[in-house]
């Protein structure tokens, strides 16, 4: 059994989502994880499935791609074996006005905290900068972590939170 990791970005218009799931459909594979968002007015997909090879997914999503409005890729990947989560899970938020370096730098604390991001999203409205990122944090650093992001998010004019994730909703 084959997977892949498939991207498809361009930009957005009804029926992207429900065009590439059923070629990949048609082609017995099975979509097990995914990411969809749009991003000012560009729709990007990320997803890995398990099925037919690399070489035929890609001929079937020429169609999709033909005119130029989407562009696809294919990637075999090897499976990961099952790994528990080495930390707890928490959601860090950002908001302020809009400046360079805001995700570097609060993504740098946590990691420097020994956290990992398991996923990430920011939104520009208007001025206003929005990140929210699921992380996993070792056990105890919580405390300690505020305290650096709290630093860090003066330096940058913005402000941030950190609360525990709630299992049941991730």
């Amino acid at each position: 059994m084959n997977e892949l990791a498939i991207t498809v970005i361009g930009r957005d218009r009804p029926g992207i989502v429900a065009d590439v799931a059923e070629v990949l459909a048609r082609l017995g594979a099975n979509l097990t994880d995914s990411t969809m968002t749009r991003l000012r007015g560009h729709f990007a997909m990320t997803l890995i499935c398990t099925g037919p090879a690399a070489a035929e997914v890609e001929a079937a999503l020429v169609a999709l791609t033909a005119e130029g409005q989407l562009l696809a890729t294919v990637r075999a990947v090897t499976p990961d074996a099952e790994v528990a989560p080495v930390g707890e899970p928490y959601v860090m938020a950002v908001h302020g006005s809009d400046r360079m370096g805001i995700v570097a730098a609060m993504t740098r604390v946590l990691v420097d905290a020994g956290g990992n991001v398991t996923d990430l999203s920011t939104r520009l409205a208007g001025s206003l900068y929005v990140v929210l990122a699921e992380v996993e944090l070792p056990a105890g650093v919580a405390d300690t972590l505020v305290e650096r992001l709290q630093r860090t998010a003066v330096e940058l004019g913005v402000e941030v939170t950190l609360r525990p994730a709630d299992p049941d909703l991730l």
